[in-house]
């Protein structure tokens, strides 16, 4: 039974969000701040975490950046506000999704689940095994580590994915549904601007280490492999 730790300063939200988990056979403690969460998670066996992003104490996004020096573990964030920028904000840190206030029960539970099955998959049933590279970018899928010219990239599990997915077929254009499809197995609610903020969170770490060009765009369509480094001859 997945264990959830619920972080939410509002007593309604929780007690709604603690129903719905209940129902659904998930197990979960709480946290009414910042501080409480990273208390609960360094105590706990903690699966999941739905964190509020307005908390008191520390908020959301800085339990957010304390837990991801040390733990993958998954997150989804809760928000009142809609703003593009927090959403990517949420995501650039190391977020797994993003719901907005108010909120359907329903809804967040189908998040929650995939989230769940995409985090306890047997990273041996992957599709796609062993090294895949072009110049100086390289993913070993069996490991799940990803590397640009013998440098590390700190990936999340859905930046990771979208790599992997584009580095496979490196010469075809994937949509966003295929992407979507390859990160997200099963889970419909995740909207375009979602995998566009991860494929942008993406080209940024790895433009970090000066790959300039590992995802293209191609307009009307979706997304490719770039050349990587690889000048034609």
């Amino acid at each position: 039974m997945p264990n959830i730790l619920v972080v939410d300063d509002d007593a309604h939200i929780m007690d709604v969000i603690s129903f719905a988990l209940e129902k659904a056979g998930h197990s979960h403690v709480k946290a009414n701040d910042g501080k409480q969460a990273l208390e609960q998670f360094s105590s706990n066996d903690i699966d999941m975490i739905i964190l509020d992003v307005g908390l008191p104490e520390i908020d959301g996004l800085e339990v957010c950046r304390q837990i991801r020096k040390n733990s993958e573990v998954p997150i989804l964030f809760l928000s009142a506000r809609d703003d593009e920028i927090d959403r990517i904000l949420g995501l650039e840190i190391g977020g797994d999704d993003y719901v907005t206030k108010p909120f359907s029960p329903r809804e967040l539970m189908a998040r929650v689940n995939v989230i769940l099955k995409r985090a306890n998959a047997n990273p041996l049933e992957v599709e796609i095994e062993g090294i895949l590279s072009k110049g100086e970018l390289s993913l070993d899928a069996e490991h799940r580590s990803a590397n640009y010219s013998d440098e590390a990239l700190n990936l999340t599990a859905i930046e990771f994915s979208i790599l992997q997915t584009v580095l496979s077929r490196p010469r075809m254009a994937f949509t966003r549904d295929q992407i979507m499809t390859a990160a997200w197995p099963d889970n419909v609610h995740v909207s375009e601007r979602t995998i566009d903020s991860h494929v942008r969170n993406l080209r940024a770490k790895l433009a970090s280490k000066g790959c300039e060009d590992a995802i293209e765009t191609v307009h009307g369509i979706g997304f490719r492999l770039g050349s990587c480094g690889v000048t034609a001859s």
